[in-house]
């Protein structure tokens, strides 16, 4: 019940936002059926006509169906940006199959009986399947049509991680968030949407061939006005921000900021492997970031210098399983090898030279390892020795890290490691972490403060900022709390930054946060 009161509370706070997302979902789902429905109808007419291309055209929109959606982003930012264009294109795509399968064998199902009659009343091809087999063919052509918008509602959510709205914008800030309200705020509207949809086609579905008819027309009217929802013009801004769902959510984030700074940038939600590409391209202006990214070197980007000190300490440090501690003694005095060796600087290159190089993760580990004096071979693994298991998120200096602690432990111990990679955000992995699906993780000191314990604002305030008092506090909470252990952190902060290129922020005179809103408020 505390959950059904905290959505009820989330709604009607966040009110106006739900009301734009779900017209941009709408909006989204129109024009891809639109272009579905005017592209997929006249092949599956054709193919009906021609038995020949059935299996490759049928197979080609399968293959279509099959790719994971967020491949076919991915696939497709490239060649068309970041914004609806994607998102209406891959909807697009994934329309095809319901919409020509059921095309074609609406067509064939119709009786050859009938349309013989027709011919022989003199009509020609064009006269039979306009007043014949389409009319005849209406009721399962609309049964391809119900299933591809169904379909259409659900992958629209994630239109989110490429800046294109709708209603994935709540869902994946919740899951970055580890907020189940959040989640469902956006998931619960879609669903709606999803089933309203499908009752309300599955009603037009059961009316006679002349109403399907009529139907189908008012369609090619209405889709048009309901996919010109999401083109509504909205107000032109100075500078473009593009913003990663976790960080527009978390209190150290933009919520943050607009308190500290009064900052208010016009903002856009996208995928957090999105942001830099985003501002490389000049598709944004302003990103969210990390501190110690080595992408700020490669794309000659300025961080912004946080002179009123909105964001917190985030000091890395692995966060184990105190039951793995116990089990294996040589693993703790392994891990504390790492312990204070890596500075900021370091870890910049160290990111540099895997995001922007290329290089594997392992290979520039290891070579840290060797710079440092830390390497060692790895000892033979004993037959039926038990295995570590170490989780990462989904970006490169976590994979760095454990590929470091993974080497370690197989030079210094008797244990077998097995590594768990691009595991997402902070809630999957912190879960994986507590249900003991890993056995450690690198964490940061902010990340455990603000996402996971999430103390009251007099807490904070007591706090400060000061990297030791936010360690000692974090320590402590996950052990009473969540029973998992803090060990030493590495020694390098990689704190939240806003981030521009250079060469923009030069032209503009924005060196600090502090200018960014001054400008921003000219």
């Amino acid at each position: 019940m505390q959950t059904l009161s905290d959505l009820f509370s989330f709604w009607h706070e966040q009110a106006t936002k739900l009301g734009q997302q779900t017209i941009q979902h709408i909006g989204l789902t129109a024009a891809a059926l639109l272009l579905g429905v005017l592209v997929g109808v006249p092949v599956g007419l054709a193919v009906a006509r021609r038995p020949r291309w059935a299996g490759p055209v049928l197979g080609f929109a399968g293959v279509l169906q099959t790719i994971p959606s967020i491949a076919l982003l991915g696939f497709l930012i490239p060649l068309m940006g970041i914004g609806y264009e994607p998102a209406i294109f891959a909807l697009f795509l994934y329309s095809l199959l319901p919409i020509v399968r059921n095309t074609v064998e609406g067509v064939r199902g119709v009786d050859a009986g009938v349309v013989e009659a027709a011919r022989g009343l003199g009509l020609t091809n064009w006269q039979i399947l306009r007043r014949v087999e389409l009319p005849l063919a209406l009721p399962v052509l609309f049964a391809g049509i119900r299933t591809a918008t169904v379909i259409n509602v659900g992958v629209a959510t994630l239109a989110a991680y490429v800046a294109a709205g709708g209603l994935g914008e709540f869902i994946f800030g919740g899951i970055a968030l580890n907020n189940p309200v959040m989640i469902l705020a956006g998931a619960i509207p879609s669903a709606g949407l999803a089933v309203a949809f499908d009752v309300a086609l599955a009603g037009v579905q059961r009316l006679s061939a002349r109403q399907l008819t009529r139907v189908g027309t008012a369609l090619l009217v209405v889709l048009p006005l309901l996919g010109g929802l999401y083109l509504i013009p909205r107000a032109s801004a100075r500078l473009r921000a593009g913003f990663s769902p976790e960080f527009v959510g978390r209190a150290d984030g933009l919520p943050g900021l607009a308190v500290t700074y009064d900052l208010h940038p016009s903002n856009v939600i996208l995928a957090p492997a999105l942001v830099y590409e985003a501002v490389r391209a000049g598709e944004v202006d302003l990103i969210d970031g990390y501190s110690t990214d080595g992408r700020i070197k490669a794309y000659d980007l300025r961080v912004l210098h946080d002179d009123k000190q909105a964001f917190p300490p985030y000091y890395a440090a692995p966060v184990v399983r105190p039951q793995a501690l116990a089990a294996y003694p040589q693993l703790a005095p392994a891990l504390a090898r790492l312990a204070g060796q890596i500075n900021d600087s370091m870890m910049t290159d160290l990111n540099y030279q895997v995001d922007y190089l290329h290089k594997a993760p392992r290979a520039v580990a290891e070579a840290f390892l060797r710079q440092r004096g830390l390497w060692s071979a790895p000892r033979p693994t004993p037959a039926g020795a038990p295995t570590i298991t170490l989780g990462a998120k989904i970006f490169a200096e976590q994979t760095i890290l454990v590929e470091m602690y993974a080497a370690l432990i197989r030079a210094n111990t008797d244990l077998n490691v097995a590594t768990k990679t691009g595991l997402g955000g902070t809630s999957i992995c912190f879960e994986a972490l507590r249900r003991g699906e890993i056995d450690l993780y690198p964490e940061y000191t902010g990340t455990g403060l603000l996402v996971l314990l999430q103390p009251s604002a007099a807490v904070l305030d007591s706090l400060g900022g000061n990297p030791q008092a936010v360690y000692d506090y974090v320590q402590q909470g996950f052990r009473r709390r969540y029973n998992l252990e803090w060990l030493a952190p590495l020694g390098f902060n990689n704190a939240y930054a806003l981030l521009m290129r250079r060469q923009q922020a030069a032209n503009l005179g924005i060196a600090s946060i502090s200018q960014l809103g001054a400008y921003l408020r000219q």
